[in-house]
C-alpha cells in the first residue's frame, strides 16, 4: 500500500551545482512543482547551512545527502549538529556500530542507510572485494539498518521489489539514479520514475535528467504523471 506522501514531494531534486546563486535559482524555478530539495556534498561546501536555512524558509523541505562514514563517535557529533535544523533526511553509510550512532543521536532528522551506489555494478563490487552479489548485500544492509531503528535506506529501483518482498512496507525507500532513457552516463543500476514506484519505492532523487533538459518543468510533470500512474490502485 502507497503512504500518505504528497504527490510534490515525492521527487527530491538533486541541487548538485557549483554555487549557491545557481542552487537558489533552481528552487525559485521548481519549488512551484517540487517541495523536495537534495543538499550534497558539492553544494554544502559552497554554502554550509546558509543554503539550507534559505530553503527551508520557503516552507520547503531538504534531504541532506553527505553519507556519513567515520568512526562512531564522530557521527554521533555530527548527527547531533544536524539534529533540530528542520532537515527531513540525511545518509549514513557503514557498518552497524556507525548506524546505531547516527539513530541514537538523529533526533528530528529521519536516517536513511545507504545500501549500495547505483554508480557500482558487480564488477566494481568483485573490485572493492565484495564476494555475494549485489542483490544480497542490498538485502542484508537493509536489514540490519531496520533492526538497528533506521527510518529507511537508498536503494537502486532494481533491487526494491526484494526489499518489499522480504521487509515489507513498513520504511522508506528513496530510489536514486532515476534516468527517462538508456542510461550514459555514471550511473549504472538505474530504472525510470515510473517503474521505481511500480517497484515500491517511496521517494525519488533526480537530479540531471531535469537539469539537462530543455523545459525542467515538463520533465518533472511528466515524472509525477508516471507516478500517479505507477501508485493508482
Amino acid at each position: 500500500m502507497a503512504k500518505d506522501i504528497p504527490l510534490n514531494e515525492r521527487i527530491i531534486f538533486a541541487l548538485d551545482v557549483s554555487n549557491t546563486g545557481e542552487a537558489k535559482r533552481w528552487v525559485e524555478t521548481l519549488e512551484g512543482h517540487t517541495r523536495f530539495f537534495k543538499v550534497g556534498l558539492q553544494l554544502f561546501l559552497r554554502g554550509g547551512f546558509d543554503i539550507i536555512e534559505w530553503i527551508l524558509h520557503r516552507d520547503l523541505k531538504v534531504f541532506m545527502d553527505l553519507k556519513f562514514f567515520d568512526v562512531p563517535e564522530t557521527v554521533r557529533l555530527a548527527m547531533t549538529a544536524l539534529s533540530d535544523r528542520g532537515i527531513t533526511f540525511a545518509t549514513v553509510h557503514g557498518n552497524d556500530a556507525i548506524l546505531r550512532a547516527a539513530v541514537e543521536a538523529a533526533k528530528d532528522v529521519q536516517i536513511l542507510a545507504v545500501t549500495v551506489l547505483t554508480s557500482l555494478d558487480e564488477a566494481d563490487m568483485r573490485d572493492l572485494g565484495f564476494k555475494c552479489s549485489i542483490p544480497d548485500l542490498v538485502f542484508s544492509r537493509a536489514r540490519r539498518a531496520l533492526e538497528i531503528g533506521c527510518s529507511g535506506v537508498i536503494s537502486s529501483g532494481l533491487e526494491v521489489p526484494m526489499l518489499r518482498k522480504g521487509l515489507g512496507n513498513n520504511f522508506l525507500v528513496v530510489v536514486p539514479g532515476i534516468r527517462p532513457v538508456k542510461n550514459v552516463n555514471d550511473q549504472k543500476r538505474t530504472v525510470d520514475a515510473g517503474k521505481a514506484f511500480e517497484n515500491g519505492a517511496d521517494y525519488i532523487v533526480v537530479g540531471r535528467p531535469i537539469r539537462d533538459a530543455s523545459n525542467p518543468v515538463a520533465v518533472i510533470e511528466g515524472m509525477q504523471t508516471q507516478i500517479q500512474l505507477a501508485l493508482s490502485p
